[in-house]
């Protein structure tokens, strides 16, 4: 079956239909390799951080784009009292369990568990390369189109609030901020897109800067 061609367009210009063609178009259609190497990470604004996880973890991330008109993106908040990113904006997403038949089926269960996404929902468009956080995972992201309709629920133990963002703003690279903190006695600098009273950073404004670069720079 022949390649899908890419429509030359901006995320000023998409609705549904055109996000879905060109995500199909440029989005890998299979799980990224798991061999040590990735295409983005949190070491890339910090090139002389070296590596603290020589052994990372497998995870998966869904990142739901809602078909609303606009398109918007459901992104949650952790709660304070997680052994890790707590209190953070994050993809719903965990851990790789053996269970799991793909990194789609991870993240789809996550998001079943974490804000009670119904996988009836979701239709699937591909995978972005992995990216590797400096808090020792190496993340699988998975692109989903999320048709209206569904009905929210947050997992209290893990997720403090639900709530979307305008799919135009996120993949607006103007508001593709570099922002930097101390961290193990060194500066290490960061993607951050602040939302209003919401401040995406991380290794999440780090995956949606690589979705942004995939759907409109390659």
């Amino acid at each position: 079956m022949p390649a899908l061609s890419a429509p030359n367009v901006t995320s000023i210009d998409l609705n549904a239909e055109v996000f879905e063609k060109l995500a199909r178009a440029r989005l890998l259609a299979e799980p990224p390799v798991l061999n040590g190497t990735h295409s983005s990470g949190d070491d890339d604004l910090n090139p002389d951080a070296g590596r603290f996880f020589p052994h990372p973890r497998h995870a998966a991330v869904l990142i739901p784009i809602v078909a609303h008109a606009p398109l918007s993106v459901i992104l949650t908040e952790r709660t304070g009292n997680l052994s890790a990113h707590a209190g953070q904006i994050a993809f719903p997403g965990g851990k790789v369990e053996p269970d799991d038949t793909s990194p789609l089926a991870a993240a789809v269960r996550e998001a079943r568990e974490e804000i009670a996404l119904d996988g009836a929902f979701i239709e699937p468009l591909g995978y972005l390369p992995t990216y590797r956080t400096g808090t020792g995972f190496i993340i699988t992201p998975a692109v989903a189109l999320v048709r209206p309709g569904f009905d929210l629920v947050a997992d209290p133990a893990e997720v403090a609030d639900i709530f979307e963002v305008p799919f135009q703003f996120l993949m607006d690279e103007a508001n593709h901020k570099i922002d930097s903190r101390n961290w193990r006695g060194n500066e290490r600098r960061f993607y951050a897109m602040p939302y209003g009273e919401r401040y995406i950073w991380g290794a999440t404004a780090g995956i949606i800067r690589a979705l942004y670069r995939r759907l409109f720079s390659a």
